[in-house]
């Protein structure tokens, strides 16, 4: 009887050290390792250095891992089943080398991927901000959204100016869902501009922005808009710019005519409109964003010319087949709240993105400060590693508000 309960305690005691080595390692037999070796543009193959940040995320949120290169450009890790996006992000100076790679599948066997990275050099003119997503109208009921704006930033030590500068934004408008422009899983090489292009206009240095100066942009309309909701922000101020043309976008809702403190000379133009809305479209809560100038041109010119125009694929609007080398910065917003987000931006343009979580709470997207830099140079310096996941932070109020 005695060796009987000597048996029984031996064998309860095995069962129980196995549950706890299980329970310290679930996924013992289910790891598989996931090797990503970063290969930079053959004319800076002497950039290869350890150190660099790699960044691996589970495409359905909740799972992300930081990794770092070795000497040879290599990162490896042990990773659950799962698909994942992995981006490579390096800047040394005023050079960038970013990369994406969306959808790595990793399922019951080890895997290596080999991750081209695209140059790019740091911005001198920069998003600041963008308020996309809408405000409540509390204490009223219902929400907000005529209220949207930008800000720009000087990122250099030099004077730069606005005249001339364009903005728009990207087909498709939203994050989630299919991109009809990919082609073999690939992005194009262009950006398809959609709904309409805005341009500053101005002889050329009529529209100084001093080192470390901000620049307003009111996309919708530049009135007060906390005189009636006060979780908004007013816009009606001085300095600023508007998106405002009665014939193009006639909505007044959501582009009333600007307030008092707006001059003329400060409503910016549209180029081209190809679309049919009678308002200015922008995702609220995942649009990409860029602003750009043409080189070698006019953008009169170049939208002028019918091959630069095409057709989205199985819709009726058209779109602008903006050169992504005149893009002057951009950033790409998810879905917050969907884990079917895909890439619309070039890794040189934009290798991450910023998620805004939810809409209509007045919360804005917002670029980091670069403190040491801003030390070093006397004025603001913002984050710029051409990669929004490092760059942006999802703030709970905009900047604006008072």
């Amino acid at each position: 009887m005695q060796n009987q309960i000597v048996k029984t305690l031996l064998l309860f005691g095995a069962l129980v050290l196995a549950g706890c080595m299980e329970m310290q390692n679930p996924y013992s037999d289910g790891l598989n390792r996931l090797t990503v070796s970063a290969v930079y543009p053959s004319d800076h193959a002497d950039a290869t250095r350890a150190g660099v940040a790699v960044t691996v995320e589970s495409v359905s949120g909740g799972s992300a891992y930081s990794l770092l290169t070795d000497a040879s450009g290599t990162a490896s890790t042990t990773l659950p089943n799962g698909i994942y996006r992995i981006s490579i992000s390096d800047r040394t100076g005023s050079d960038i080398f970013n990369g994406t790679l969306d959808k790595v599948v990793i399922s019951g066997q080890d895997v290596a991927v080999s991750l081209s990275l695209k140059y790019s050099k740091a911005g001198t003119l920069v998003i600041k901000e963008l308020y996309c997503g809408g405000c409540s109208k509390a204490p009223e009921e219902g929400t907000y959204q005529s209220d949207q704006y930008v800000i720009l930033h000087n990122n250099d030590s030099q004077v730069l100016y606005l005249d001339g500068l364009c903005l728009g934004t990207l087909s498709p408008y939203n994050s989630t869902g299919s991109n009809p422009w990919l082609d073999g899983g690939e992005l194009p090489d262009f950006l398809p501009i959609i709904q309409a292009i805005w341009q500053v206009s101005g002889t050329g240095t009529s529209f100084p922005l001093n080192p470390g100066e901000d620049a307003v942009i009111c996309l919708r309309g530049a009135i007060d808009h906390s005189a009636q909701y006060p979780l908004s922000v007013n816009l009606n101020q001085p300095g600023y710019f508007v998106c405002y043309n009665q014939s193009y976008f006639p909505n007044p809702t959501y582009h009333p005519v600007p307030g008092d403190q707006i001059k003329s000379e400060r409503i910016l133009e549209v180029v081209i409109k190809t679309g049919q809305a009678n308002a200015y479209t922008l995702s609220l809560n995942s649009p990409t964003f860029v602003i750009f100038r043409a080189e070698g041109t006019t953008m009169r010119d170049f939208v002028s010319v019918p091959e630069n125009l095409r057709q989205v694929p199985g819709g009726s609007e058209r779109v602008v087949t903006l050169p992504q080398e005149w893009v002057i910065d951009g950033m790409e917003v998810f879905n917050g709240g969907s884990s079917d987000n895909h890439k619309r931006l070039s890794p040189a343009i934009d290798a991450g993105y910023v998620a805004l979580s939810e809409t209509f709470k007045g919360h804005t997207l917002m670029r980091r400060v670069d403190e040491t830099a801003s030390a070093e140079q006397g004025f603001e310096v913002l984050m710029d590693t051409n990669n929004s996941t490092a760059d942006f932070y999802e703030r709970e109020t905009q900047s604006l508000h008072k």
